[in-house]
């Protein structure tokens, strides 16, 4: 009980995410689409967020647990199914590094969309995944990528300019968008570099305002970005890291309006056969 607060607990739990997550409805659905999740499967969201692709899932049948390190958002995905009348959807506090309140091979998916990409020790991470998959089951995640040119990518890049360097031994999320780093991980977990497979996607976000408006949400409540406005003003940068933010959003909408903001961003989507 005395344990120090994980570093991501407290990075998640800042401003609320679920404004952000509403920019990405349509992608989820979109996704779990593609995926091929159906009634009957047994499905671990991991890294849920308020349910992005876990609502979706439970909407197609799937007996969905979502595990999320951020109590706040844990609490905004129950409601949403208790709202939505799921029953087959629940949402509990966990870490990826350690899923020890899931129990061995009880999922037939385990996905994780811009969620376990963010936790620390990622070696533990993908052996986490590994063992709570059931054997013939499939792992997905969903996963920014170091250097692209589209919208998260560029936010984080841009962020990182305005914060103080990582702690020592800090690995980047990021690494989980190069295809090497992710066999070398699942390697660890026992997983054959032929049984993982890499495609690029996209997650679209719709946001039903100007560019700068979308930005003001990232400033209020995504948390990559508030640490970075928080540094960023104690150097008189704050004006700085605004502007190269609504450069960034204004230069990749493609929304026909004007008053309406909807950006592509590229990820790497990554199948592991269990």
């Amino acid at each position: 009980m005395n344990a120090p607060t994980n570093p991501n607990k407290a990075l998640w739990e800042k401003g609320d995410f679920t404004r952000i997550a509403e920019s990405m409805r349509e992608s989820g659905e979109a996704l779990v689409q593609r995926l091929g999740i159906a009634r009957g499967h047994k499905v671990l969201d991991l890294g849920c967020g308020d349910g992005t692709t876990a609502i979706p899932a439970a909407k197609r049948g799937a007996e969905v647990l979502g595990v999320d390190i951020a109590s706040n958002l844990v609490a905004a995905g129950n409601k949403r199914a208790q709202e939505l009348g799921l029953t087959n959807c629940r949402f509990q506090e966990g870490d990826a590094t350690n899923l020890h309140q899931v129990p061995d091979h009880a999922f037939d998916f385990v996905v994780t969309i811009f969620g376990a990409m963010f936790a620390p020790k990622p070696f533990e991470v993908a052996k986490e995944k590994v063992r709570v998959t059931r054997p013939g089951g499939r792992i997905i995640m969903g996963n920014w990528i170091p250097g692209d040119p589209t919208l998260v990518a560029q936010i984080l890049k841009i962020s990182s300019a305005y914060t103080p360097p990582p702690p020592e031994g800090f690995v980047s999320p990021m690494t989980w968008g190069i295809e090497s780093h992710v066999i070398e991980r699942f390697g660890g977990a026992g997983v054959s570099a032929e049984k993982i497979s890499f495609v690029r996607d996209t997650f679209v976000f719709n946001y039903p305002s100007a560019p700068a408006a979308f930005v003001d949400e990232f400033r209020k409540y995504y948390g990559p970005t508030i640490n970075a406005f928080e540094a960023a003003e104690k150097n008189g940068r704050a004006g700085d890291l605004q502007k190269e933010l609504e450069d960034l959003f204004h230069r990749q909408n493609q929304s026909p309006s004007q008053e309406a903001t909807s950006i592509p961003a590229t990820f790497l989507r990554v199948t592991i056969e269990v």
